[in-house]
Formats: C-alpha cells, sequence, structure tokens
C-alpha cells in the first residue's frame, strides 16, 4: 500500500507524524506500508517556487493514497496567486480528480461538553456531508480582477455541468443507501441558475434510489439548521463552495475543528486524506495541535482506499478509548481532563492501538 505522505505547512508535519506512528504500528498485524514524503504548499514554495512540484506530482499519481497534513500560512500572503499554498491543494484535487469529498461530523459523547451548544442538542450527533470537490466557483472560469469604468472589478463565474452533478449525486445516494436512507441536497437556487441546475438533477437521479428519502434545503437555512437541530441531517450533499463553509461550521458542533477527518476520492477510490483543519501557524512547533482529526483521516485511508474495515475500526476505537480516559489536547480541554501535547496523545493511542 503506497501513500504519499505531504506534512505540508504550520502543524501539518507535528498531526500527520502521528498518524504515520499508528500506521507504522499496523504493520505487526502485517499490513504493508510504503511512505514516501514530499513537498505541497508553502513548503514547497520555499523549496522549489513551486506549490505542487513535479515530483510531488508524479508521487501523488504514482500512489495509491494521499495523506495529507495541512497548507498556508500568513507569510505567503503577498505572494502571486499561482505561488499561494491553497493553490497546491487545489491543483492535486484537480489533477488526481478527486470530485468526492465525504466529512463524517459525528460527536463522541465524552466531548458532549466541550461544544459551544448544549449536550441535549448534539448528543447521538452522525452527520456525512458529501462535498463536490472539483467544479464550482473554486476552479470556473473566467476569474479575475480588472479595471472597469476607472476601478477594479473582481471576478469568479460559479459553473456546473451536469454530469459534475450527477457523479456526486450518485455518491451521496449510495452513502444515504448505507445510513438511515435520508439525503438532504443543500443548493440556492432561488437565486442562482447554477443551483437550480443542481437541484434539478438531483431530483432526476433520485429516482434511481426509491429507497432514500431526498429533501432539500437553501444554503442559508441548512446553516441555521444545522445550530438549531443538528440530529434532523443524515447525508448532506452540496457544493464546493457550500459545502466548504458549511463542514466548518459543523466541525464546532463536535466541539472543535481538529476532530474532523476527510477524505476526497476519485471514481477509482484512490483518495487524498487531511483534517479539515488548516495550519495554524499560531501554535506549529509548541506540540499543543490536536492530532485526531489526521489519525482518524487515516482510519478513513483504511477504509475507502484499502477496504481495511477491520483496521479503521481498530483506530477508530483506540481514539475513543483515548477520550473515555480523560486525554485532552488544548482545543479540546475541560477541568478535571488529563491535557496533553500533540505526541502525548499519539502515544496513547498508540497504548490503546
Amino acid at each position: 500500500m503506497k501513500i504519499a505522505v505531504l506534512a505540508g505547512d504550520g502543524i501539518g508535519p507535528e498531526v500527520v507524524a502521528q498518524a504515520v506512528r499508528v500506521l507504522e504500528a499496523l504493520t505487526s498485524d502485517g499490513m504493508k506500508f510504503e511512505m514516501e514524503p514530499a513537498l505541497l504548499g508553502g513548503c514547497a514554495v520555499d523549496a522549489t517556487g513551486k506549490v505542487f512540484p513535479e515530483a510531488t506530482r508524479k508521487l501523488a499519481t504514482e500512489a495509491d493514497a494521499v495523506l495529507l497534513g495541512a497548507v498556508g500560512g500568513s507569510q505567503y500572503d503577498s505572494l502571486p496567486r499561482e505561488q499561494r499554498p491553497e493553490q497546491g491543494l487545489l491543483a492535486i484535487r484537480k489533477d488526481l480528480n478527486l470530485f468526492a469529498n465525504l466529512r463524517p461530523v459525528a460527536l463522541y459523547s465524552e466531548l458532549a461538553n466541550a461544544s459551544t451548544l448544549k449536550p441535549e442538542v448534539i448528543l447521538g450527533l452522525d452527520i456525512l456531508i458529501i462535498r463536490e470537490l472539483t467544479g464550482d466557483i473554486y476552479f470556473g472560469e473566467p476569474r479575475g480582477i480588472k479595471w472597469h469604468d476607472d476601478q477594479r472589478v473582481g471576478f469568479n463565474t460559479m459553473i456546473y455541468s451536469e454530469s459534475e452533478i450527477r457523479r456526486i449525486a450518485h455518491i451521496a445516494f449510495q452513502a444515504a443507501q448505507k445510513r438511515n436512507q435520508k439525503l438532504c441536497s443543500v443548493d440556492k437556487m432561488n437565486v442562482l441558475e447554477c443551483t437550480q441546475l443542481w437541484h434539478d438533477v438531483v431530483i432526476e437521479i433520485a429516482k434511481e434510489y426509491p429507497d432514500v428519502e431526498l429533501s432539500h434545503m437553501l444554503v442559508d437555512n441548512a446553516a441555521m439548521q444545522l445550530i438549531r437541530n443538528p440530529k434532523q441531517f443524515d447525508v448532506i450533499v452540496t457544493g464546493n463552495m457550500f459545502g466548504d463553509i458549511l463542514s466548518d461550521e459543523a466541525s464546532m458542533l463536535t466541539g472543535s475543528i481538529g476532530m474532523l477527518p476527510s477524505a476526497s476520492l476519485n471514481d477509482k477510490s484512490k483518495g487524498l486524506y487531511e483534517p479539515i483543519h488548516g495550519s495554524a501557524p499560531d501554535i506549529a512547533g509548541k506540540d499543543v495541535a490536536n492530532p485526531l482529526a489526521t489519525v482518524l483521516s487515516a482510519a478513513m485511508m483504511l477504509r475507502y482506499t484499502f477496504n481495511q474495515e477491520a483496521a479503521a475500526v481498530r483506530i477508530e476505537s483506540s481514539v475513543k478509548k483515548v477520550l473515555t480516559e480523560g486525554y485532552r489536547t488544548s482545543d479540546i480541554y475541560q477541568p478535571g481532563m488529563k491535557e496533553v501535547g500533540t505526541r502525548e496523545m499519539g502515544d496513547a493511542i498508540l497504548m490503546n492501538l
């Protein structure tokens, strides 16, 4: 099982190191991983001048899966756009055709009091957000900033083809079939023609999945409902920009953005696996970052790309055990718990594994 390891920037190397330790521990069960590091994002710009160097592109193409930490940092904000770390992330998603982003939002009962919402609102929470990842306004053309009528005008294009909507809709309906047979499609069809098409195509696809209950919700209402009554949702499917925003909002239902993993898959189940949090440069190098989202991303890798369900469950069970035992990084710490750093949290997971 060949894995490209892209630690990235900020806290990325710290949290990825713990996920790598967990994967290495599984080799005692006979699993064989070939893990090769490469550069993506700001660290790649520093070393090569490019956000997505050709060597990284080659490795990512050859590997079965990619494990990513995080990219970005304020020191890169003044660079030309093509040299900003986030462009490397967009490029690898497009290059590998990683169109389906799966973001599970599940609350560990041990963290019910870490959320800013009342425990009774979030206990039992288990949502899967499916975000289309290679279309929408992030990739649409034309785009840019130009002068018009003696002032600068910025413009981006929100665009979806029918085929792009169809393939992500099939992923969402199939995921719902394996869960509670409920799918909510989120759009803004009342004002955006692009998402009117999304709305219509999802309805057409629904005819192929009569066992799944389909509902629709406007994105502004969905943002409100995630706070008001999040347990009404089972699977949510939406476009690239809406999914980016809603999944970050939903992360706080679980107590911390440091708890949410993600998988970005192509049509052959090759995937890029990463925590949904950013590079957090303000805490980089301080051994305080929460590695659990990255470790759980490694579990998703075993499940979705390598079909190693038992190993994935072992990792997830180990994470639950350390939370039950009271281990907490600073982002989820509560009085009376055992506050630990990044490395010590990794140690605790390995001990339980």
